[in-house]
């Protein structure tokens, strides 16, 4: 994969988006049989809407993994580079990081997603899906695997473990020989499963914590409409948001306001003592609500005394995904981008902009709250490494 063009990849990439199209019905002849065994595997509503594949839902999958075909070319890139005195040319090139195995949970959309990244990146990828997409995963990973084929590549570039047996998970990430780079998508304990057994390099995807702070001054508009959407657009994906804090200086008029509406739209707050007191609605929270990714439609409430406590607050609960601000002071906003310590800040905006489509990078291979490497939505290019290119006419140290 690392010879391939990138003309190569990005007709590959064509021809698995237009063969998703062609055959949406047999993969979601596939997920029907998924949702059937929903219910004995537990899932919540949520969870099944995340796993629910439809046409129109297909139809995305492949308009994503042609906005990644159509994006500029990673590999090869020259980040920098400069001649040194003695006539020696350096530069630092982009380079596939080599074989990636990515294990998820229960949406189907990341093996069409995570291949397509893969392949446009020049990596070979191994995929490892939840039991619970099972069969729409192998659906997709044969319409991908056909579609390399018929392009001339390996249809071994992207494969997929076909079976659900927990077993082979571990002795998956013992192959730091043949794997360089494992990324788990799911449930924190899923995540800290792979991290705590893997002798392979991992990028973490934590818990989607994600809080919106009204700061004092905030609009209600501007307050009613981000809030709905960060919480209700739909609850059960990592960016939706998990904890509103609202300034003590607007909470009297914006927190009855928008925790009514929050209600009416089927959601369970639960808040400190002061929303309690502004809006009696709200259940009681325990220090866990404060940390809690629910996935589902309840929220955590609580009334801050400042814009350094809110920050505080966020720094010491949150899990370093995604964290808005809504206010109109710029002074307050650029402290806040300062001073949160998470991959995603957003200002006046909904949490759930942080997402690789919604940042122009087509689909992405993971939201990381890891520091290093990668940071936030993963596209293309964060499956990339470097290497050291030194081009002389002879020279001798």
């Amino acid at each position: 994969m690392a010879l391939t063009s990138g003309r190569q990849r990005t007709d590959v990439l064509t021809a698995i988006a237009q063969a998703l199209r062609e055959r949406a019905e047999q993969v979601v002849a596939a997920n029907a049989k998924d949702l059937a065994a929903a219910t004995e595997h537990g899932l919540t509503a949520a969870m099944i809407d995340r796993l629910r594949l439809d046409v129109d839902r297909v139809g995305k999958m492949a308009k994503a993994v042609d906005e990644v075909a159509q994006q500029p070319d990673p590999v090869g890139q020259i980040i920098e580079g400069w001649v040194r005195p003695n006539g020696l040319r350096i530069e630092k090139l982009r380079v596939p990081i080599g074989a990636v195995a990515i294990i998820y949970e229960a949406r189907p959309n990341v093996t069409s997603d995570a291949a397509a990244l893969c392949i446009k990146s020049g990596n070979a990828a191994i995929l490892r899906g939840g039991k619970e997409s099972f069969h729409s995963n192998l659906a997709i990973a044969e319409i991908i695997a056909d579609a390399l084929g018929g392009a001339g590549l390996p249809r071994e570039a992207v494969q997929i473990v076909n079976t659900t047996d927990r077993e082979l998970v571990p002795l998956l990430l013992r192959q730091e020989e043949n794997i360089d780079l494992v990324i788990p998508r799911g449930g924190e304990s899923l995540i800290r499963a792979v991290v705590e057994q893997s002798r392979i390099p991992v990028i973490k995807h934590y818990t989607g914590n994600c809080h919106v702070y009204v700061d004092a001054g905030c609009p209600a508009e501007l307050a009613e409409s981000v809030v709905l959407n960060a919480k209700t657009q739909r609850p059960g994906v990592c960016n939706a948001a998990e904890s509103i804090l609202f300034h003590q200086d607007v909470a009297a008029t914006l927190l009855p306001a928008v925790g009514r509406k929050l209600i009416a739209a089927g959601v369970e707050i639960r808040g400190c003592e002061r929303t309690r007191a502004l809006l009696p609605e709200a259940k009681a929270a325990t220090d866990a609500d404060w940390a809690a990714e629910y996935l589902d439609l309840i929220v955590a409430v609580k009334v801050v005394h400042s814009l350094d406590e809110a920050i505080e607050h966020i720094n010491c609960y949150g899990s370093h995904h995604t964290d808005a601000i809504l206010t109109r002071d710029v002074t307050a906003a650029d402290r806040f981008v300062a001073a949160v310590d998470s991959g995603n800040v957003m200002v006046n905006c909904s949490t759930r902009f942080s997402d690789g489509g919604e940042y122009g990078l087509g689909a992405e291979i993971g939201i990381s709250t890891d520091k290093l490497h990668a940071r936030g939505p993963m596209g293309a290019a964060d499956l990339t490494t470097y290497k050291w290119i030194v081009r002389g006419a002879g020279q001798v140290r």
